[in-house]
């Protein structure tokens, strides 16, 4: 762990982004009082994200996963597609960070042809400075600048994801 650390500062610490979750779950229950969720977890990044806000969302909720690889200049593809029927319920989907959007539109695309009742999505981090494709989360943490960051579900060659807090490279 203190290798990936060393040339690396804290950018965002456990008690903001605990901040952050907070105040988007009541986001989420204005929006959705009275309705059941059906929270969609892509794999693995944002298992702590979904962990900390399903806990803090007091609906109804069910949540499933969904593991979409999108290797640069590959199409995107999915190893395992979520195991729900979505048909007319209210879908969120629950990223970690977005920045070139390439996989999300793919992912999102994907639950629409299952005619869910609604699909938001909802991102801890947004990096709209790398954004590819024009694809907006409808519930956002905090957006940043196009620097690397590792913490919270965001690794650096599978290092990094168990972090409480979010690191980034030292300019």
């Amino acid at each position: 762990m203190g290798q990936v650390r060393e040339g690396m500062i804290p950018s965002i610490t456990k008690v903001e982004i605990d901040e952050m979750v907070s105040e988007l779950a009541r986001e989420i229950e204005r929006d959705y009082e009275g309705k059941e969720l059906v929270i969609i977890c892509p794999l693995k990044g944002s298992i702590p994200f979904v962990a900390d806000l399903s806990r803090k969302i007091k609906l109804p909720q069910l949540v499933d996963f969904v593991y979409v690889t999108s290797p640069k200049g590959e199409s995107c593809r999915i190893i395992k597609d979520i195991s729900v029927d979505i048909l007319d319920k209210h879908v969120l989907i629950v990223e970690e960070i977005i920045d070139a959007g390439r996989t999300l539109s793919f992912l999102k695309s994907r639950i629409l042809a299952s005619h869910p009742a609604s699909v938001k999505i909802v991102a801890l981090l947004d990096k709209p400075a790398l954004r590819e494709l024009p694809i907006h989360p409808d519930y956002v943490g905090r957006s940043i600048e196009d620097r690397f960051v590792i913490g919270y579900g965001m690794d650096s060659e599978e290092v990094g994801r168990n972090y409480s807090d979010i690191y980034n490279f030292a300019q």
